[in-house]
């Protein structure tokens, strides 16, 4: 019920995830939900914008720990961490756009004693309340919800080796909740209808899309019916219509020729008739036939008889009865008579040689017509067998299915009309048609092995095994470098790190400190700040920015110390403001002590003291001005206080494990991780978010590999915009779009277009073009 005020309606909770007392000192527990468990929650998590987090802790002084953490391996969806190092309280997470966010709320929480704090999120509505108070109260990106399977869910520690809460936490709860209906609406119920406005906006530019598209089909298709035919030898055939192909019968199924053999009838021929073959026909069929001197004829079949004086008569088959025909007259033949042969069908010679086929033949499909002394005949073709005893239709013989091929070993057989093929098994290449022997890929270079990888060649195949310094499985490889590659470094050849902008030394180890190398020339009103991997031109103390915040300081101005109430001259002494500081003067004819004012209060000249929120700030006062500095560590002191020289701790307790889990660091030391300022302190890993200038502009980018954004005035370019609701989009089908929507472009499916504050910018996706 914490900064529920009067009248407000409170969360009706869906989820609640409870811890009654958890008591944490130790460093080897391993205090995280089964995966069931976690399962059965994250259910109820899932792609939710509005939770609360309520914990009662005491936290150990200066410890930096986990109260609670959603993670997924490095991406965490939802951690809430404290830092007593640094004296804040931060909350990580990713919103919708794949992105870390980690907002930061100053805090002291590690002070051994008990709070109460209540993290409310709804959306881009954060609130934090500490002890009933609300402290904070921010705008932020929508969080992102849709937890992946594997996800993790740790209590009081991010994983086994960082961040270990020190301390007493109890009644730990997740809230996943709504408001009731007659409540007000929340930023989550805003964001809602938001969403929903844009998804049916899209919905109805793709409907009206899709209507255009098929009232133009309609239009085509009411003068026309369609259907799916087959053509076959030229011959378009109509969907279920069967014909005859020789000996096949074939029927058109869905589009496609579908054929089987026929299987001729058995029949039973009446008296003077018996069963033959008929031209264009496969079965043999009843013909009435004529009985000549003990022999059958069919119709219309010619027989020659020499009487015995050697002439030659012509008899043909009508009517049941061989018939003496005119024997017509014969072509004069232009060979010698030795070479004329006689027909028994006409009382013609021919030629020895005389081609039958051209003359006609009923040879079909697969079979071919050849020419006899007296007569042609059908013969099938290589490879194919008679389908009936005249060799009129032929079929397909297939060698491999019946064993009549000639394959040798480490080949295929594979079926062709009239033929076959013997195709080599993979890993080997082709001796002759019969043959094949091993093939080394290798030395071919017909492998797919990476190019930093060996290849071994083996009997069908080959193995590609990794070069030394880089690991994989041989079709990908990639660098391993032993020391590991710090600092957002990448690691592209054995032991050689690419290292990102700011960064040197064989490991990216070492900040390059742009300031003192004379990289950068800072305004006279700033001072040249070196930050881990970059540098900030900061205004110098006595001046401020004046909100243009220019990359070289020029944009710093004095400030008014004395007109502002920002100067520590006591009461007994004159402030005069001066460019870039001030002057505290003493009136003529005054004694003047020389006192300084600090926090409200009064400091004697030379009185020094240690600052009460920073242990490690020592201040003087010195007629009228106030120092401050940072003390000065001396590691030979057994004395030094190893909080504020954490570099001169020397126990092997206070190294801390980075990470990856590769190397450690001594106490003292800092790195960057994933845009993270990290510091090793006394056995504990502190990390924040890397400081960044404001960034004042309506468009920005995040260059790659680079940790702060910067304006741009192309808005294709910007992945963050502030977007101004009052400016909207026409699409390429004249539709209105709101600011931040998306559609897919009308025409095209790989197409994405946004607008972005009045503009409409475009890109392909190169993955859906590569799933069409």
């Amino acid at each position: 019920t914490c900064g529920a005020s009067p009248g407000e309606s409170y969360l009706l909770c869906l989820v609640k995830l409870f811890f009654p007392l958890l008591f944490i000192l130790d460093t080897s527990r391993n205090v995280k939900a089964s995966p069931e468990t976690a399962e059965i929650f994250f259910q109820k998590l899932r792609n939710k914008c509005e939770f609360t987090i309520l914990v009662t802790l005491k936290q150990t002084h200066l410890n930096s720990g986990v109260i609670l953490s959603i993670h997924h391996l490095d991406h965490r969806y939802l951690e809430l961490e404290s830092s007593g190092h640094r004296n804040e309280i931060r909350l990580h997470y990713r919103s919708g756009s794949h992105r870390s966010h980690t907002e930061v709320f100053p805090y002291i929480l590690a002070d051994d004693k008990w709070h109460r704090l209540s993290l409310a999120i709804s959306a881009s509505h954060l609130i934090l309340h500490v002890d009933c108070n609300k402290i904070y109260e921010r705008v932020v990106e929508k969080p992102f919800m849709d937890l992946p399977l594997g996800t993790t869910f740790w209590l009081g520690q991010r994983n086994t080796a960082h961040g270990y809460f020190k301390g007493i936490m109890q009644d730990v709860q997740l809230l996943v909740c709504f408001l009731p209906s007659f409540s007000c609406p929340t930023c989550n119920d805003f964001h809602g209808l938001v969403q929903k406005i844009m998804e049916l906006q899209d919905i109805l530019a793709k409907t009206s899309a899709k209507l255009s598209q098929a009232e133009q089909r309609m239009n085509k298709l009411d003068q026309c019916y369609c259907e799916r035919t087959c053509t076959m030898k030229g011959t378009t055939y109509r969907e279920f219509e069967s014909w005859t192909d020789g000996c096949k019968n074939c029927t058109c199924m869905n589009g496609t020729v579908q054929c089987e053999a026929l299987v001729c009838p058995l029949a039973d021929c009446p008296l003077n008739s018996a069963l033959t073959y008929v031209d264009g026909k496969c079965c043999k069929e009843c013909q009435s036939v004529c009985v000549f001197e003990g022999r059958t004829y069919f119709e219309g079949q010619r027989e020659t008889v020499y009487s015995g004086s050697g002439d030659c008569v012509l008899f043909e088959c009508k009517d049941h009865k061989m018939q003496r025909i005119p024997k017509g007259i014969c072509p004069a033949l232009s060979c010698p008579e030795s070479q004329q042969i006689p027909l028994s069908h006409s009382c013609c010679k021919v030629c020895k040689g005389h081609d039958f086929c051209t003359e006609g033949h009923n040879c079909m499909e697969h079979s071919v017509c050849r020419n006899l002394e007296d007569r042609a005949v059908c013969s099938c073709r290589d490879g194919f067998r008679a389908l009936r005893e005249d060799n009129a239709y032929c079929e397909d013989i297939d060698e491999c299915a019946e064993g009549r091929h000639y394959c040798r070993e480490n080949t295929m057989c594979v079926n062709t009309p009239g033929s076959f093929m013997c195709v080599c098994k993979t890993g080997y290449i082709r001796i002759d048609d019969y043959s094949c022997t091993e093939h080394d890929e290798c030395v071919t270079n017909q492998h797919n092995c990476d190019e930093n990888a060996l290849c071994f060649n083996t009997v069908g195949g080959h193995n590609c095994v990794c070069k030394p310094g880089y690991t994989g499985n041989g079709t990908i490889c990639k660098a391993f470098c032993k020391d590991g590659c710090r600092n957002g470094g990448a690691c592209i050849a054995s032991n050689v790190c690419a290292c990102p902008q700011g960064f040197t030394g064989p490991s990216c180890e070492t900040d390059i400190d742009e300031c003192s190398d004379g990289f950068v020339q800072c305004d006279s009103r700033a001072n040249c700040i070196n930050l881990p991997g970059w540098y900030h031109c900061e205004c110098r103390d006595g001046y401020h920015d004046n909100g243009m915040f220019s990359p070289s300081g020029e944009s710093c101005e004095d400030i008014d110390e004395c007109g502002t109430g920002r100067h520590s001259c006591a009461n007994d002494t004159v402030c005069f403001n001066l460019d870039g500081g001030y002057d505290c003067r003493c009136p003529h004819g005054k004694n003047c002590t020389g006192d300084c004012i600090h926090e409200g209060k009064i400091k004697h000249n030379g009185q020094i003291w240690v600052l009460e929120n920073d242990r490690c700030s020592v201040c003087s006062c010195q007629n009228g001005y106030v120092m401050c500095r940072r003390m000065v560590c001396d590691c030979q002191n057994p004395t030094v206080d190893l909080f504020c020289c954490p570099e001169c701790d020397p126990r092997l307790s206070s190294q801390c494990l980075h990470q990856s889990g590769e190397f450690s660091y001594n106490s003292g030391d800092s790195w960057i991780q994933n845009c993270q300022q990290c510091r090793c302190l006394q056995g504990e890993v502190d990390c924040w978010p890397l400081p960044c200038p404001e960034v004042d502009c309506e468009f920005s980018m995040l260059p790659e590999n680079e940790c702060c954004p910067r304006c741009v005035s192309d808005p294709c370019q910007a992945d963050t915009i502030r977007n101004d609701i009052t400016k909207t989009c026409l699409d390429e089908t004249n539709v209105v779009r709101f600011t931040g929507s998306s559609w897919i472009k009308h025409g095209t499916e790989c197409t994405l277009c946004q607008c972005k504050n009045g503009h409409v910018c475009c890109s392909v996706d190169p993955q859906c073009l590569q799933e069409l």
